[in-house]
């Protein structure tokens, strides 16, 4: 039966956890020893749309790159994360779909690592700054039918979409997806305070990257950024990377939402994973700095997606929020999994061992120093 010894990531206390049939079956209290490596719920991501050279939104997605995907995962701490497919043209997007939904049924560690799938767009709002790196071609009024189809195509997978209210019928929209057991963010908008509080009414629950896909410069008051940092019935996802948000920005949004009504999110995309260079990609040619930060080559001061895994952004939450570990570690973990109809009790006896050993950084803009990652008790191989 395997056994783990390390420090509980909300207690700090000394423990051995010992796991059967993959699940946590006893927790026990040790003698204090500091060379232990901390012990926490899998992290789950809500957003990542691709990594190391690899794009969800690929006419050539084959079931063997989901699952490379789905592994890469592993060394970040992530046991559960939505494979996220943007806007696009059809055919793509339904040709993606499929293939993530075969990958589920045709490999159970595929399954074990990929619950459901995030459909960012394609309707969203076609303005610059809210489409955010979203081909405008393809941006579309929100279409119910057209949902459905994306839905057979993902094997009813479909967990969560990200849609603008502020179209004539987005209600309507929103409340069917809901009724149909989709979770449903705002998010890449230009709503106006009524819209977002009619598609709140009509069952929207949470805010997609809140602060990011927006206008450069907007209305000082109303606008779409406040009337979702204030509405308590919305769960705010932050891309908390140390580029696509300021510090005081998430200390901001942090004291304002409560940390129980925020989610942590990488938004990573092919990119994460890659060396410093300039890279072709579907979106034109970008380029990876040295800090990580993802940008339209020779265009440092705009953002082309992300590429830092949510290891990271656990770890600066802690720094830029002022939060304590667990806190940051929930908002990563058993706040997301509880969007999703994860189980999220975390470690309590009779939880899944989705679990991950870990360190703190040793220094100021470091992410977490993941040790190993626990699926249903068994440790994955990290590279």
């Amino acid at each position: 039966m395997p056994m783990i010894h390390a420090r509980r990531y909300d207690t700090l206390r000394s423990v051995a956890i010992e796991i059967e049939a993959g699940r946590i079956k006893q927790i026990s209290a040790t003698e204090e020893r500091g060379e232990l490596p901390f012990v926490a719920p899998g992290l789950v991501d809500l957003q990542i749309n691709g990594f190391g050279g690899i794009e969800f939104n690929d006419p050539q997605l084959t079931i063997e790159k989901v699952r490379q995907v789905a592994h890469s995962q592993d060394a970040f701490g992530v046991t559960a994360f939505l494979a996220t497919c943007t806007t696009d043209a059809y055919d793509v997007l339904s040709h993606a779909l499929a293939t993530i939904a075969e990958a589920i049924r045709e490999l159970p560690e595929v399954a074990a690592r990929i619950p459901g799938i995030h459909l960012e767009g394609p309707f969203i709002c076609p303005d610059d700054g809210p489409r955010g790196a979203h081909p405008k071609q393809h941006v579309r009024p929100p279409d119910w039918n057209e949902f459905q189809r994306f839905q057979e195509a993902a094997g009813g997978r479909i967990k969560l979409t990200t849609v603008s209210p502020e179209y004539d019928g987005a209600s309507e929209f929103i409340h069917h997806a809901v009724a149909s057991g989709v979770l449903v963010a705002i998010g890449h908008t230009k709503a106006t305070s009524d819209q977002i509080k009619a598609a709140v009414d009509a069952g929207a629950r949470m805010s997609t990257h809140l602060g990011n896909g927006a206008h450069p410069t907007i209305r000082r008051h109303p606008n779409y950024i406040w009337d979702q940092l204030s509405e308590d019935r919305l769960t705010a996802s932050l891309i908390v990377d140390g580029h696509h948000l300021p510090p005081a920005v998430v200390k901001s949004m942090v004291r304002a939402k409560t940390a129980e009504r925020i989610v942590l999110v990488s938004d990573i995309t092919s990119m994460g994973g890659m060396p410093p260079g300039r890279y072709k990609t579907g979106l034109g040619e970008l380029e990876v700095l040295a800090s990580g930060k993802l940008v339209p080559a020779g265009q440092p001061d705009i953002l082309a997606g992300a590429s830092l895994p949510i290891h990271a952004c656990v770890a600066n939450a802690m720094r830029f929020a002022g939060v304590d570990l667990a806190t940051a570690i929930d908002m990563a973990s058993r706040r997301p999994a509880q969007l999703i109809g994860l189980d999220q009790r975390g470690l309590e006896v009779g939880a899944p061992a989705d679990l991950f050993l870990f360190d703190l950084p040793l220094a100021a803009g470091e992410p977490l120093r993941i040790r190993a990652t626990y699926h249903v008790g068994q440790a994955s191989s990290l590279p």
